[in-house]
Order: structure tokens, then sequence, then C-alpha cells
């Protein structure tokens, strides 16, 4: 899909990247110097850098994708999700999205840490469908779903919390409109899709094409995960896994 506000969405990453990292050299730790922490402290340090959920390694059957397509079984999975609508292309509502979804994200992630479950938050996914069911053309709207998978153990009680949270600090209130959901998308048509989101089609009609002839029809909504940062990557290098539950 052509959603030129994913060009923001790195440049999101990054900032939130850079300023974990500041934190953890500056000379401060939980109010104390760093100069000479205590042997536990640096232990635990230790342990749950090594305990750090990576949900692509975890589930990495569930992420392989090619120039060709081929069917992959998703198991149920948890996102953080938030839902729009509007035409495909960069606006306002998705960039709105996009800041609240990674303010939850970041939040959320910083309270399982401190606890000790600590996890990668992964790269942004989202779901689309032709507003009313239509065939897809340039004019139409579309209603879109973002997404931001999650470990299994977080919790909406915890979601709620990181939002009142972010809008007690003056976050807007479309921090509220992020919500957690389970899906269960089972067999799936994937295939990697390189080039721009406008330039999908022909990739997509490969996709019903090998599930066509393996008896299999398109159902549900089209899902997206985007790999690349749009903004140091080419339109026609950009790498996209696109995902299609079949029946």
């Amino acid at each position: 899909m052509d959603i030129g506000s994913l060009a923001n969405l790195e440049a999101l990453v990054s900032k939130k990247k850079r300023q974990a990292a500041a934190r953890r050299s500056s000379k401060k730790v939980f109010g104390r110097t760093s100069a000479a922490p205590k042997a536990p402290s640096a232990r635990k340090s230790v342990a749950g850098a090594a305990d750090k959920v990576d949900l692509y390694k975890k589930h990495k059957d569930e992420y392989l994708a090619s120039a060709m397509a081929s069917f992959v079984r998703c198991g149920p999975a948890l996102y953080l999700a938030y839902d729009g609508r509007g035409k495909s292309g960069a606006t306002p509502e998705f960039a709105t999205g996009v800041g609240a979804m990674y303010a939850v994200a970041f939040t959320v992630k910083a309270a399982y840490k401190s606890a000790g479950r600590d996890y990668a938050v992964t790269k942004l996914e989202a779901l689309w469908s032709p507003e009313g069911g239509v065939t897809p053309s340039k004019d139409t709207n579309w209603d879109w779903t973002l997404l931001l998978r999650v470990p299994p153990f977080v919790s909406a009680t915890e979601v709620l919390r990181a939002q009142d949270d972010l809008v007690s600090k003056g976050k807007p209130d479309d921090v509220r409109r992020v919500k957690l959901i389970e899906l269960h998308e089972d067999t799936c048509v994937q295939i990697l899709h390189v080039g721009s989101y406008q330039e999908e089609a022909p990739t997509i009609a490969k996709m019903k094409a090998f599930a066509e002839i393996s008896g299999r029809k398109f159902t549900g909504r089209h899902h997206e995960i985007y790999l690349s940062d749009p903004q140091k990557t080419a339109g026609d290098k950009l790498r996209t896994i696109l995902r299609q539950p079949v029946i």
C-alpha cells in the first residue's frame, strides 16, 4: 500500500533508541552513581540482556518469505493495534496512529523491562481492507489497522496503565485508541515484495494465483510487515512481507 508516512517511522524508533542509549550511558543509574556498581546489580543486568525476548527469532518460521509465494502457518499472536480509515497514502491520521502506537509500545516495554521481562519492540505492521469491500483503485478508501507484535505476557491492564501515564505527561489522547488484540490467521500465503508500496499489485496477483493453484482462496484482511527504512532505502528496494490468510 502507498503509505508514505512510514518514512517517519524509523526516525521515531531511532530517536527512542538514542534516548535509551543516552540513559544507559548516563552517570546516574536508579539515582546512584554508576562508577562502582555492586556485583549483584551487574549480574542482574547481564541476565536481563540474555533473557530479552526477540519475537522474530522465537517465531522465525512465521517470517520466512522470498520472491516465490509459499504457505506459512501463523499461530495466535498478540498485538498492539490502532484503527483508522482513509486513502492509501501519507495522511495525518496515519502519522498520528504511528506516533501513538510507538509511545504506548515503548512505555509498556519499559514497565516490563523494569520488572525483569524485557523484549524487543517489533517493526510496524498493518492490516488493510477496502472500505465496503469494493475492488481497490487509486481512489479507494481503506480501513487499516496498525500493528506492533508483543509477547503473550503483555496485559491490557499494563497497556491502560501506560496510556494513563502518557496522558498525565501531556501526550495526546490518541494514545487511548491503542488496544490489545489477538490475531488468528492460521494458514496464509506469504511473499517478499521488493519495491514501492504502490507497485504491490503484481506481487499480490502472484499470491492469489499460487493460492488458487493449491485449491485455496483469500480470506480475511491483507497483512503487511514493513522491513525497510523508507528514509534510507530507495523505493525500488523497499522490502515488505505480504501475508494473506487463505481457506
